[in-house]
Order: structure tokens, then sequence, then C-alpha cells
């Protein structure tokens, strides 16, 4: 009977170690699969305007980056050993994301006036969980236009908001809004000087809509700062000639703007190709009546 027992207590233990041990290699063989996301993000700040963070996932997949979709990523403020959630967004098809802070002075920093913000992605059953922290420190641009020597200049100054104090030898960019690429105004680097401001004229003749130039000053992807922008709309520039044929009857113009002449000649040569071919078949009809021949 003892001998029984130690039986069925061996064949459970072996029957226990076999499915512990399925299971366990089952658990790996998922985790193996999943695939390692990517998170980056940016900070960006529009003066007056809107503050938010340019996030990113990305994967490697069969020695390919690939952009990640669909995927729920979720932003904190971290601060003095405790964690707010702020959201969570989508990524879209490119794997992009743009989120919005609706108020910023909800953000606290820490001690150091340092604002550390954490970007996290909980996985699912494709991709493994990821994480991303960025750290920035609030900054202001004042920039406006002035007018000297009947020369047009935009100037702009650079400021630490939670000290208040000027940020000199920084790098600021200043160009024209356009559609597809800025139209960059001045040196390459315009670097603040010791009062943390910059003068940089601006040429005659830049075309805008109604004579308006949207001119950037930014200050891009600062170590510290983040990336910061500001816009002032300056009534400089050359109004724009609308010089469109697209309203008239020309030849790139739409169906219901066919130039005229487009429309009668073809139409004559048609019907005069069909006049003719009835023609020589009445002619046909006629000498076959005439001769009884049918045909």
């Amino acid at each position: 009977m003892k001998n029984l027992l130690n039986y069925r207590f061996i064949f459970l233990l072996l029957v226990s170690i076999f499915l512990f041990s399925s299971s366990f290699q089952n658990l790996n063989a998922q985790n193996a699969k999943k695939n390692k996301v990517r998170l980056k993000a940016d900070y960006v700040k529009i003066m007056n305007e809107e503050v938010y963070f340019n996030i990113r996932a990305t994967s490697r997949i069969g020695k390919k980056n690939t952009n990640v979709s669909n995927i729920d990523v979720t932003v904190y403020n971290e601060f003095d050993d405790d964690k707010v959630e702020l959201g969570t967004i989508t990524t879209d098809m490119k794997g992009s994301s743009k989120f919005v802070v609706k108020d910023f002075n909800s953000l606290k920093a820490d001690s150091t006036n340092t604002y550390n913000i954490l970007i996290s992605f909980k996985g699912n059953e494709e991709f493994s969980k990821a994480s991303k922290r960025i750290t920035f420190r609030n900054a202001n641009i004042e920039a406006k236009l002035i007018t000297k020597d009947s020369i047009n200049y935009i100037t702009a100054k650079l400021l630490d908001a939670s000290k208040d104090s000027l940020i000199s030898d920084a790098s600021l960019t200043v160009q024209v809004q356009r559609l597809f690429q800025p139209l960059f105004i001045g040196d390459e680097f315009n670097i603040t000087d010791e009062y943390g401001t910059i003068s940089v004229p601006i040429e005659k003749g830049i075309p805008g809509i109604d004579g308006n130039l949207n001119i950037e000053v930014v200050l891009d992807a600062h170590d510290d700062f983040g990336t910061v922008k500001a816009i002032v709309i300056a009534p400089i520039g050359t109004p724009i000639i609308d010089e469109s044929t697209f309203d008239k009857r020309t030849m790139w113009s739409p169906r219901n703007k066919t130039p005229i002449f487009l429309l009668i000649f073809p139409n004559l040569i048609i019907f005069g190709m069909w006049g003719l071919i009835v023609y020589l078949i009445y002619n046909l009809f006629k000498i076959s009546k005439h001769k009884n021949i049918k045909i």
C-alpha cells in the first residue's frame, strides 16, 4: 500500500514539474516574440499659443526600423517623489503623436526649477513596455519688429522664466514661415549677447500674403530649454500678386472652363466626319436602287 502511495506521489510530482516547465517555456516564448519599442519625445513651446510634446514610437523589426502606430502612450509629470498623469494619446500611422499640455501652469517643477516628464507605454501582445523621460526648464522669447534708419529689424530677448534672468550665448534662428520649408534670415547662428538679445535685419522684397510676414524666432532643441518659438506678424513684405488663371478659360483650367475654340473646332470636325459618312452611305443606297444592286 505504501509503495502504491509513493508511486502516485512520484507520478503527480512529475506531472506537476512537466506542466510548470511547459507553462514557463510558453511564457518565455511569448515574451521572446515581443518587439521592443523605442520612444522619442521633444518639448515644444510656442509663445502665447501652446505647449506640447512631440512623441514618436519606433521598433526594429526584421533588421528594419518601423514606425509603431495605434499604441496608447501615457504622459506623467514627476516631481518630489510623486507622479501625476497628464493624459493618454494614441500614435498615428507614422508612429507619431502630439500631446498638447492644456495648462502649462498646472505642471510642477522640482527644487531646481526643472520639469520632469515621463512618457510610458504599458505594452501589448506584440510590443513590450517602454518608457522615456525628458527634462526641461521654462524659457521665454520676447520678439518684436523695429525700424531704424529705414531698415527693419527683428529683435528678440531670451529669458529663463524660472529665474527671471537673461540667457546669453544661446543660438536663435530667425525665419519666415513658408508652406514647405521656412526662409531663413540673417546668419545661420544668431548668438544672444550678454543681455540675452539678438538683432537681425530683414531684407526688402520678401513676398507675403497681403504684405504680411510671419517671422519666427526659434530656440531649437536646446539641451536645457527644449524648443521655444515666438512668432511676429510683420507688415513689411511685398504683397503677393495673384496671377492664377484657374478661373479663366485656359488649357490647364477645369472642365467647366474649357477654352471656347476647344469646344467648337473638335465638335465641327466630328460632325463633319459623321456628315461625310452619312452622305456616302446615302449615295450608295441611291446607286444600288438605280442599278437594282443589293448591298
